[in-house]
C-alpha cells in the first residue's frame, strides 16, 4: 500500500509523535518531505543515552513495522551530533496536543 506524503505525514503525527513524546529524554522531532515523496525524520533526545534507550527498548522496531508498507525503499538509521543548528521560532505549527 503506497499512500501520498501528506497522508504518511499525518500518520506519524497522530500515531508516532504521542508515543515520542512518552520516552524519556525526547526533545522534538523534525519530519522532511519533498515532491518526489521521499523524506527523512530526525528526533531530538536531551542525551545521547536517551536516543540510544528509546532505540533499544523496541520502539523503533514497533514504528518500523507499523509503516513498513508504505516506505519505497528500505529505511535506515544513522546517529548524528548537531554541529551547528539554527531553527526558525515564527512559522512552524505548534504541535496539537
Amino acid at each position: 500500500m503506497r499512500i501520498d506524503t501528506s497522508t504518511a505525514v499525518r500518520l506519524y503525527e497522530d500515531e508516532v509523535v504521542p508515543e515520542l513524546r512518552r520516552q524519556p529524554g525526547y526533545a522534538g522531532v523534525l519530519v522532511l518531505a519533498n515532491p518526489e515523496g521521499t523524506g527523512a525524520v530526525v528526533t531530538f533526545w536531551d542525551t545521547a543515552e536517551a536516543a540510544e534507550t528509546a532505540g533499544g527498548t523496541g520502539f523503533y522496531a514497533e514504528v518500523l513495522e507499523k509503516f513498513t508498507t508504505i516506505f519505497r525503499s528500505p529505511p535506515g538509521r544513522g546517529r548524528y551530533e548537531v554541529a551547528f543548528a539554527e531553527l526558525p521560532t515564527a512559522g512552524v505549527p505548534a504541535p496539537h496536543p
